[in-house]
């Protein structure tokens, strides 16, 4: 393992591995990426693929529209098949409280170029076909939305990056973090110690410990969401449904099985990845009370991740005014995936002294202190 280098990454999944693609795609080269498991074995891993631009905001639409343009040349680009496809997402609306948060959200939306638009219940039968819309509304549908395979783009990123002389070290942790005064001079690892004038915190529900280490504190908070698989059936639908009343995302996979997730509202923060009894059993009357057809499929795997949750559900990037040299990609409140191409090719942008193409001020952590802030509505 290197002594000294450029940069530091924390944390091995797809920002991590993003960002030191991106850095050494423009000839910063001298990085280490240092990740405690295996490459996306925290959220990255564990969440469903999915790929939207349907926000509230302008900041997450900006990025997502954005980072879907980069997914559609990332297979190309890092010469890797990462299962890449637009299924498009719909989502259901079951108030009038929904439905006029809809018009707002499809307004600016189309405002900014995306392809977005309403549908009623019927025409949402169609798209999904099988789905209960009783009570629906109205829904909203993307076509460009779509999915990939979290692990797959991971690997992509990371191959490329160790073929540009990235050093990617795993089954290292994180033991501290020292600075000389308001800058940061090394990272202590399990494996030991690598000095460098910048580290960035790209440990997704870890990211609040990390930032401890150099005193401090970052307003995320960790909590459970839960996802399981059935075991493959005849393909009969392609896109991600959500709906927000009940919590819930569903999609089908090419490979047959449905893919569906749901977080307690209930949930105390923490740091507990265990799955649960109590999600199978919620999460299945959910799915069957919204797409009936599946009532004799099996489940055949479930599993749990961290959402790293932000007061706004907006993403904490760049540097802080604390401690220089500390660069922070976390914060994602679970969208992290589908929002990384951007992201990254943004820090990198940062990190390099390039002008951005994209602002991202109203993104960073000194927001939380300014005053009131905006929160996207649209996080399931």
């Amino acid at each position: 393992m290197k002594r000294r280098a450029e940069a530091v990454i924390i944390g091995g999944g797809v920002c991590g591995c993003g960002l030191a693609y991106c850095l050494a795609k423009r000839g910063l080269r001298d990085v280490v990426v240092v990740e405690r498991e295996y490459l996306a074995s925290g959220a990255t891993g564990r969440c469903g693929g999915g790929i939207r631009q349907q926000w509230s905001t302008e900041e997450n639409t900006r990025l997502a529209m954005e980072s879907v343009r980069l997914f559609a040349q990332l297979d190309q680009e890092l010469d890797y098949q990462t299962e890449y496809d637009q299924g498009g997402y719909l989502i259901l609306a079951y108030t009038d409280q929904e439905v006029e948060q809809y018009k707002k959200n499809v307004a600016m939306q189309q405002g900014l170029g995306l392809n977005v638009r309403f549908v009623d219940a019927q025409d949402a039968r169609e798209i999904a076909p099988h789905l209960n819309t009783d009570g629906v509304l109205c829904a909203t549908y993307c076509p460009s939305d779509g999915s990939a395979n979290p692990f797959f783009v991971t690997q992509a990123y990371a191959e490329a990056a160790k073929k540009r002389g990235v050093q990617i070290e795993l089954y290292t942790s994180v033991t501290n973090i020292k600075k000389r005064g308001n800058k940061v001079i090394s990272v202590v690892t399990s494996r030991g110690e690598i000095e460098t004038p910048l580290v960035i915190n790209a440990a997704g529900g870890d990211s609040v410990p990390l930032a401890r280490m150099v005193g401090l504190e970052l307003p995320i908070v960790p909590t459970r969401h839960e996802i399981l698989v059935t075991e493959p059936v005849e393909s009969f639908f392609s896109t991600m449904v959500i709906s927000f009343r009940h919590g819930v995302y569903f999609r089908q996979e090419k490979r047959g099985g449905i893919i569906m997730g749901y977080g307690d509202p209930q949930e105390k923060p923490g740091f507990e990845i265990t799955s649960s009894l109590k999600f199978l059993r919620t999460m299945s009357r959910k799915i069957l009370s919204l797409m009936p057809a599946l009532h004799q499929v099996k489940v055949v795997r479930q599993w749990a991740g961290l959402y790293d949750t932000t007061p706004d559900a907006l993403p904490i990037l760049g540097p802080v005014d604390q401690v220089e040299g500390f660069i922070q990609v976390n914060g994602f409140s679970g969208h992290g995936f589908m929002l990384a191409p951007k992201v990254v090719d943004l820090l990198a942008q940062m990190i390099t002294g390039e002008e951005l193409d994209l602002p991202i001020d109203r993104l960073h952590l000194n927001r939380f202190q300014a005053g009131e802030i905006s929160r996207d509505l649209s996080v399931v």
